[in-house]
């Protein structure tokens, strides 16, 4: 994974519980590094390592930690550096969800090395649709619920979210059905 998301998990927990509860994370996930370069590829398992010492200095599950990681992404990492984009994605939730592939089509342009999850929208209606979810990267499926909440939240759209088919459970990849009310905007 690029820097940029390990820098990101770094800023989360920094922000949301001191520099002292990073370092202890960092220290038992084994991370030599100080500071993560946003544009440089690390290894993926470093990120992994990082979310499993997270959950057991914070005494949380590991998917816990993902969904408040992914919520966290949306309306921080995403917003702050790419928020012209996330605009361009589109006007409601439904829109930027089913925009969602060309949305990484243009992140790939600026990191040539990514290699995104791919999305697609299924059975759309005026209040859900199923999102279903292929990534070779395992066990992630709470990031994109976390996703998909911090989501709602921007496009102010109460939002639920139900896994509904589980990579990890054996099916071929991973489907959520996504349940909306209209905008309070």
């Amino acid at each position: 994974m690029y820097g940029m998301v390990n820098k990101a998990v770094q800023d989360l927990i920094t922000r949301q519980h001191g520099e002292d509860v990073w370092q202890r994370i960092r220290g038992l996930a084994g991370v030599e590094e100080d500071m993560f370069i946003s544009n440089e590829p690390y290894p993926d398992e470093l990120t992994y390592r990082l979310v499993g010492a997270a959950a057991e200095v914070l005494a949380v599950p590991a998917t816990e930690v993902l969904r408040t990681f992914g919520r966290w992404w949306i309306l921080h990492t995403a917003m702050e550096g790419y928020g012209h984009l996330m605009k361009a994605g589109g006007r409601t939730l439904p829109e930027f969800l089913i925009n969602l592939p060309n949305f990484h089509t243009r992140i790939v342009l600026m990191f040539p090395h990514l290699r995104p999850p791919e999305f697609e929208c299924m059975d759309v209606t005026a209040g859900s649709l199923r999102l279903h979810y292929h990534s070779h990267r395992r066990g992630l499926a709470p990031f994109v619920t976390g996703l998909l909440e911090g989501l709602g939240e921007i496009y102010r759209t109460p939002v639920t979210v139900k896994h509904e088919q589980s990579l990890d459970a054996g099916a071929e990849h991973d489907v959520f059905l996504v349940r909306w009310e209209e905008s309070a905007a």
